[in-house]
């Protein structure tokens, strides 16, 4: 399939640049996160408390394969810690292009400085737990990526022209 994929940190826009970029190139948008919540009735942070983080990257998992089915092309935003998993980076090739929208752990912590729905981010220092989960996740990131765009500084707008730029 050619779908589009959008992986990256909380925070880097892969929801909200991704709605808009379907909008853009006439695609359907899906949300790997909102599958889950869906199937499981639950917000993300009560699927973690509930069944932990393990059940919770197997959903993911599983709502991969369910997309390699999809015959509709889509623009794609995964978890933040969905590339992690090594079984899913062959699904993310699979799926089509995989973008990784990069952003400075300065722009995170303006984008997620009042959000308490992230399961990864609690307890602590949010700078320090961003720059934590990014040491670990940037390298793979980059890994599986066919294209890597910085979000720093830049509007929706020319986000979606160097993506339409980089990509077919």
């Amino acid at each position: 399939m050619n779908h589009i994929i959008l992986i990256g940190f909380m925070g880097a826009g892969k929801t909200t640049l991704g709605r808009r970029l379907a909008r853009a190139r006439h695609l359907v948008f899906t949300d790997t996160d909102d599958r889950i919540v869906a199937k499981m009735g639950m917000p993300v942070t009560a699927i973690f408390d509930k069944y932990g983080e393990e059940r919770f990257r197997k959903l993911e998992t599983e709502a991969l394969r369910e997309l390699l089915k999809e015959k509709k092309r889509c623009v794609i935003s995964v978890g933040g810690g969905l590339p992690m998993r090594g079984e899913n980076q062959p699904y993310l090739k699979k799926l089509g292009q995989v973008i990784y929208l990069r952003a400075e752990v300065e722009t995170l912590m303006g984008r997620l400085g009042r959000d308490h729905s992230r399961p990864m981010l609690r307890g602590g220092d949010l700078r320090s737990r961003i720059e934590e989960l990014m040491e670990k996740r940037q390298d793979t990131y980059e890994k599986v990526a066919d294209v890597v765009i910085d979000t720093d500084g830049k509007g929706f707008e020319r986000l979606i022209l160097e993506i339409s730029e980089k990509i077919s």
